[in-house]
């Protein structure tokens, strides 16, 4: 789940539901930390208005987001769980499982890194412009040509999104995406090809990051660890890796 997790070799988002789960070692309710488990935390707490849930496992609505949770991996009940919300034979992916249950169908398994603003400045920018439901269309279109990861007509819902425009279009934006309790994910970090190199993904990181500073939150995202350049970008600006992590591409029998 990234901020950029799509990589060449990603099916295409609206083709597979991203579920994100916790290690095995690191099950938040044996003391481990909520972002072992963002997804589910944020599923069961800040966003639980766009949860559709099933015991154990939770997905957000199919026009909201593509990620889903399970509480804990090691439970076999989680699974029955997930099977049930999903239905037999839908393909999605699994992040942080390195092994799956019997009778679970295992694809490509693309390793990813999750970091946490540890040296970040937040500071608001003069030309980031709030972005709403009204923008949709146009975000839309501005993922579909950079690929930050999945994002959904309601996607836009699940936190504040900012962009900056050139002439009136939409050339980058950025916004917030899973809430666990303290922390907030910045996502969908993108920028039209038109305007790359002028800062605007810095800037418009810094911008979210000041905003989820406000309220006393810290900012975390995800990326492909394959995205060496994003991942470069991240550290320079102040991000620090917490863990890595796998997205595995995986089908409910």
């Amino acid at each position: 789940m990234s901020t950029s997790l799509q990589t060449p070799h990603d099916p295409p988002a609206s083709a597979i539901a991203v579920a994100a789960v916790a290690a095995p070692a690191a099950k938040q309710e044996h003391g481990g930390h909520v972002l072992d488990n963002p997804a589910w935390a944020s599923l069961t707490g800040a966003h639980r208005r766009f949860a559709e849930t099933v015991g154990l496992a939770a997905r957000y609505q199919d026009d909201v987001s593509p990620i889903a949770a399970i509480a804990d991996p090691a439970d076999p009940r989680a699974w029955a769980d997930l099977a049930e919300l999903f239905g037999s034979g839908t393909a999605l992916t699994l992040a942080g499982v390195p092994e799956l249950p019997e009778g679970w169908g295992g694809g490509e398994a693309i390793p990813g890194v999750q970091m946490v603003a540890t040296t970040l400045r937040g500071a608001t920018d003069p030309e980031a412009v709030a972005l709403g439901p009204e923008d949709a269309a146009e975000m839309l279109d501005l993922v579909a040509r950079t690929r930050p990861g999945p994002f959904l007509p309601r996607t836009v819902e699940m936190g504040s999104y900012v962009g900056i425009r050139r002439d009136g279009a939409l050339v980058a934006m950025a916004g917030e995406r899973l809430r666990p309790p303290g922390w907030t994910e910045i996502s969908a970090v993108c920028t039209d090809p038109e305007y790359r190199g002028h800062g605007f993904a810095s800037r418009l990181i810094r911008h979210v990051a000041a905003g989820i500073g406000a309220r006393g939150d810290t900012p975390f995202l995800h990326a492909a660890a394959a995205n060496t350049s994003a991942i470069r970008l991240y550290e320079s600006l102040g991000f620090t890796q917490r863990v890595t992590t796998v997205f595995r591409m995986i089908r409910v029998p």
